[in-house]
């Protein structure tokens, strides 16, 4: 079975659904409410914990043990976070949670302890204005953050061991004026990246130098077609499995654009209409269904993916609650027990 997890902020909600891998269907398996302004969502590195941040007062972590065969989740506790947080991400050792605070302009780590419980932060780093990610690269010595406001995307040294972050040189890559670096995700291997830039709606290819952690830009791509009018207002990035191809979310819209991953850079391949405001999506294991959120809808929209070309169908829409914001995607044959 493959489960889709989605993050309802105006209903205090986290939603549990069944994704028929034949058919292409959604159908809710578990409501958890009175949750708070549950938003940001991540899979632990086994894919047994879900983590959900809370961005209502008191702000916490939320930790859920997943049953692998139901796909249901059980409450295993809560741990204060040190401000709103507006991401969540863990790393492949699968000992440390990482946040960023888009109101609180900080980054944060916090412990797992070997039930997978989050505790509180023992690290927290000013960054500048409007942190809005935070990821570990895959060969996990370096950790990276987009600042929205700042313009910037800044990187440490990460210890793995310890969960800590620390100086690196120079540790800045500065994008385009205006650009507003939201979210960041890496390839397989961790050679190159993508920016996705909310405010000019655009996606810039980054290279990274595996050994100082440094940032290059290589090659943009607009979001948009080009003469739209519309004001840009992008918000999610990610890789299908394989990394052959990479998807964009754009809110003004209502699309997603597509790129198939070259070695000269990305080629477009597509955009499409999705959901009503689309703020995340994820796309399944399997690589066969891309799940979209439309806040403005208050549905998942399920999209089949060509595997020979990366096209998207059209999908169907299942309602859900309140402005769901973050959907996490987990197959049973990845799950440990």
């Amino acid at each position: 079975m493959t489960f889709v997890y989605t993050s309802c902020a105006d209903s205090g909600e986290l939603w549990v659904l069944a994704l028929d891998e034949a058919r292409g269907t959604l159908e809710p398996r578990q409501t958890l409410a009175g949750l708070g302004q549950v938003m940001p969502l991540a899979l632990d590195a086994r894919r047994r914990r879900l983590y959900a941040a809370r961005r209502s007062e008191p702000w916490a972590v939320l930790s859920f043990a997943v049953d692998p065969a139901e796909g249901r989740l059980h409450p295993l506790g809560e741990a204060p976070l040190p401000h709103s947080m507006a991401y969540l991400s863990t790393e492949a050792s699968g000992r440390w949670l990482l946040s960023a605070s888009y109101p609180g302009d900080q980054v944060a780590v916090s412990p797992l302890d070997a039930t997978g419980l989050a505790g509180p932060a023992t690290q927290v780093l000013p960054t500048g204005r409007h942190a809005h990610c935070l990821q570990v690269s895959p060969d996990q010595r370096f950790a990276y953050a987009a600042l929205l406001g700042e313009g910037q995307v800044l990187h440490w040294r990460f210890d793995a061991a310890n969960g800590r972050l620390g100086p690196a040189a120079p540790g800045v890559f500065t994008a385009r004026p205006g650009a507003g670096p939201r979210h960041l995700r890496f390839d397989a291997d961790g050679r190159r990246a993508v920016l996705l830039n909310e405010l000019d709606g655009t996606l810039d290819l980054l290279a990274r130098d595996p050994h100082d952690g440094t940032l290059t830009a290589l090659q943009t791509q607009p979001l948009l077609p080009v003469g739209s009018g519309l004001e840009p207002w992008a918000a999610e990035v990610r890789f299908a499995p394989g990394a052959a191809f990479v998807y964009a979310s754009e809110r003004r819209s209502s699309t997603l654009a597509g790129f198939a991953v070259e070695a000269e850079g990305l080629r477009p391949i597509g955009r499409w209409p999705t959901e009503a405001q689309p703020r995340s999506f994820a796309i399944t294991p399997s690589g066969r269904w891309l799940v979209a959120a439309g806040q403005a809808s208050h549905t998942l929209g399920v999209h089949r993916v060509s595997r020979a070309d990366g096209t998207l169908s059209a999908g169907r829409s299942t309602p859900v609650g309140l402005n769901p914001n973050w959907v996490e995607v987990l197959a049973t044959d990845t799950a440990a027990a």
